[in-house]
C-alpha cells in the first residue's frame, strides 16, 4: 500500500465521517425539534441525500486551504460527474405521468395474468418484473419507478412498518441485481464492460439468469411474507390510471422518446442533458397532462452521488490494494462487504484499472458488487432515488439505515446463494 498524502488521508477521514453521519440523520432531525432556533440547517444536515455533498464541501475547503486553488480546481475538473447527471435527467423524465402510465398499465396487466389475490401479484410485479426491466431502460429509471408506484399502491395505506423496511430492502437488492442482464444498465458494469468486451450474452450467461432466479425468490418471500397484510388491502389503480388523468397516446410516445433517448446517450452528458431541457420544454407546452417534476427529489440524488463522486476520488490508495490482495472467491465477499460504505460503481471501477486480471476475478468483483448493493443508501446509485421518492411513507420522514440494513440482509443472501451456487 502507497503511503497516503496528507490530503488523501483527510479525504478517507471525511469520507468516514459521511459515512457515519448517513447512520445518524435522526439525531440531526432531534436536534431540530429541540433547537428551533437553527431548525434549518439541522433538518438539511438531517437529509441523507445532502449528507456526501455536505461533507465534500468540506474536504474542497481544506483542498483550497493546503494545496491550493489551482490544484484544487484542477481535482474537480478531472471528477467524472456523467453518473450524477444522468440519474437526474433519468429520475425526471420517469417520474413523469405518461412514463407512469405505461409502467402502471404494463404492471396491472402482468399482475392480472398471475393466479393471485390482486394486491399480492401487484407486490410481487413490483418487486419483481420493474427491477428486471431496469436491464432494458437502466436500475436509476426502474428504481424511480418501483418506487412511485409502491408509494402510490402500497405505502399510502395502512401497512406495517416492517412490511415498508422489508419491501425497501427487498426493492434496493433487486433493483441492484436486476440490472445485470445488459451490459449499460447497471452502473457497476458500465464501469467495466467496455474495457473487459462483455456483451449482452456475456452479462445473461454469467450474471443474468442467475440474477433473475435472485429476484423472484426475493419478490416471492416477501409477497409470501406478508400475505395476509396484502389481501386486507383493497385494490385501488395507481393515480396515474385514473380516468380523469389518462394521457393521450401521442403524448406518451414522445415521453418514451425521449427516455430511450437519454438512455441510448447515458454516456455522453451534453446529448442527454440537452435532450432533457427539450423535455422540460415538451412538458411545459403540454402541461395539463403532466404532474409537478420531481426536479427537487431529482437534484437531491444528484447532489448526493456528486458528492460521493468527490470523496470517492480520493479513496483509492487504500480501496485498491485491499481488492487485489484477495482471490476470486474472497473478492466476491470482500466486494459485497466493502459495497455497503462506498460506491459498488467504484469498486469496480478500480478492478478495471488493473491489467491481467483472471476472468474468474473479473466476475466474482462484479458479482460481489452488485450483490451488496441494496445493503446501504451509497451502496449503489439509484438508491438515493428511492430513498428521496419513499422516505415520506416513513416514521420522521426518513429511512433509517440500520433499518435498511437489517431488511436488505436477507434478499442479499439469496443474491450470494444465487451467485456462488447456481
Amino acid at each position: 500500500m502507497t503511503e497516503p498524502t496528507p490530503i488523501q488521508l483527510i479525504g478517507t477521514v471525511l469520507f468516514a465521517l459521511a459515512v457515519l453521519h448517513t447512520f445518524s440523520t435522526k439525531f440531526f432531525e432531534r436536534l431540530a425539534h429541540t433547537q428551533p432556533r437553527h431548525a434549518g440547517i439541522w433538518h438539511l444536515l438531517g437529509e441523507v441525500e445532502v449528507v456526501f455533498g455536505f461533507w465534500a464541501m468540506v474536504l474542497m475547503v481544506f483542498m483550497f486551504a493546503m494545496i491550493g486553488k489551482t490544484e484544487a480546481t484542477q481535482y474537480l475538473d478531472t471528477r467524472n460527474f456523467t453518473e450524477p447527471m444522468f440519474v437526474f435527467a433519468i429520475m425526471v423524465i420517469a417520474g413523469t405521468r405518461p412514463i407512469l402510465q405505461v409502467a402502471a398499465w404494463l404492471v396491472q396487466l402482468v399482475a392480472r395474468l398471475l393466479p393471485l389475490h390482486r394486491q399480492m401479484a401487484l407486490y410481487f410485479v413490483l418487486l419483481s418484473l420493474v427491477p428486471l426491466l431496469g436491464s432494458l431502460i437502466t436500475e436509476p429509471a426502474a428504481m424511480t419507478l418501483a418506487a412511485l408506484m409502491l408509494r402510490d399502491t402500497i405505502f399510502s395505506r395502512n401497512v406495517s412498518t416492517r412490511l415498508k423496511y422489508s419491501t425497501v430492502g427487498v426493492l434496493f437488492v433487486n433493483i441492484s441485481i436486476g440490472g445485470t442482464l445488459t451490459p449499460f444498465a447497471a452502473p457497476p458494469v458500465l464501469m467495466v464492460a467496455t474495457q473487459w468486451n462483455w456483451d449482452v450474452w456475456f452479462m445473461i450467461s454469467h450474471f443474468g439468469w442467475k440474477a433473475a432466479m435472485a429476484v423472484l425468490i426475493n419478490a416471492s418471500i416477501a409477497m409470501l411474507l406478508f400475505s395476509r397484510e396484502l389481501r386486507g388491502l383493497t385494490p385501488q389503480k395507481p393515480e396515474s390510471m385514473a380516468a380523469d388523468g389518462m394521457v393521450p397516446w401521442q403524448v406518451v410516445l414522445v415521453h418514451l422518446l425521449f427516455l430511450l433517448g437519454v438512455v441510448a446517450f447515458g454516456h455522453h452528458p451534453a446529448v442527454f442533458m440537452g435532450l432533457l431541457l427539450f423535455f422540460l420544454g415538451f412538458t411545459t407546452a403540454y402541461q395539463r397532462y403532466q404532474d409537478p417534476l420531481i426536479l427537487r427529489e431529482s437534484l437531491l440524488v444528484a447532489f448526493f452521488l456528486a458528492g460521493l463522486v468527490v470523496l470517492g476520488g480520493l479513496q483509492q490508495w487504500w480501496l485498491k490494494p485491499v481488492l487485489m490482495g484477495m482471490d476470486a472467491t474472497t473478492v466476491f465477499f470482500g466486494a459485497t462487504a466493502l459495497t455497503a460504505i462506498t460506491d459498488n460503481a467504484a469498486l469496480t471501477y478500480l478492478g478495471s484499472l488493473v491489467e491481467g486480471l483472471s476472468q474468474e476475478f473479473k466476475v466474482a468483483l462484479v458479482a460481489g458488487a452488485v450483490t451488496g448493493g441494496g445493503l446501504t443508501v451509497i451502496a449503489n446509485a439509484p438508491n438515493p432515488a428511492g430513498v428521496s421518492i419513499l422516505r415520506g411513507s416513513f416514521e420522521h420522514n426518513a429511512i433509517h439505515p440500520l433499518g435498511l440494513l437489517l431488511a436488505a440482509l436477507p434478499p442479499t443472501l439469496v443474491a450470494i446463494l444465487a451467485f456462488r451456487v447456481l
